[in-house]
């Protein structure tokens, strides 16, 4: 995990790393919701792929809010863009059929309630290192490389 970690760390110059259940590639900058969910758009765009789905669960939260007795939804705004590389998916899950749990692929952007202006901008990488087989290790790795790309250029690396 700790090469992994470097790995993501190297691709991303200065990221902000955080580990959670699995661990997590983040990278946080200054700006509008607005402005860096654009960004993150269209380095998606950019990498010749179509957004299939962005999940705003940021307003889910905030209209559920209420009824499940939240006094304060943990952000202003948030969004889940969903995504897929056909010729990576092919060799994904052409290596091991149960990789289909791995696609979509997704980069997650949102703004804390609690400090506007901090936008942060992530993905969770697929298990590379722990892959069944080299052919499946490898597509997750340049899965990983793209989702990483897509990161930076929207964080402005």
């Amino acid at each position: 995990m700790l090469r992994s970690l470097v790995f993501a760390s190297a691709l991303l110059g200065s990221s902000t790393l955080a580990l959670a259940d699995g661990h997590l590639v983040t990278r946080t900058v200054t700006g509008s919701f607005a402005d860096v969910a654009q960004d993150v758009e269209d380095a998606i765009i950019g990498q010749g792929l179509k957004i299939d789905y962005r999940a705003r669960v940021a307003r889910m939260l905030s209209r559920t809010a209420k009824d499940l007795g939240v006094k304060a939804p943990p952000y202003k705004d948030g969004v889940v863009f969903q995504f897929c590389a056909a010729a990576l998916s092919h060799r994904l899950m052409g290596a091991d059929p149960v990789n289909i749990a791995y696609c979509p692929y997704r980069v997650f952007v949102y703004e804390p309630a609690a400090t506007p202006e901090r936008v942060t901008i992530g993905f969770v990488p697929l298990p590379a290192r722990t892959a069944k087989n080299d052919a499946a290790r490898q597509a997750m790795e340049r899965i990983n490389a793209l989702l990483s790309a897509i990161v930076g250029e929207a964080a402005g690396q």
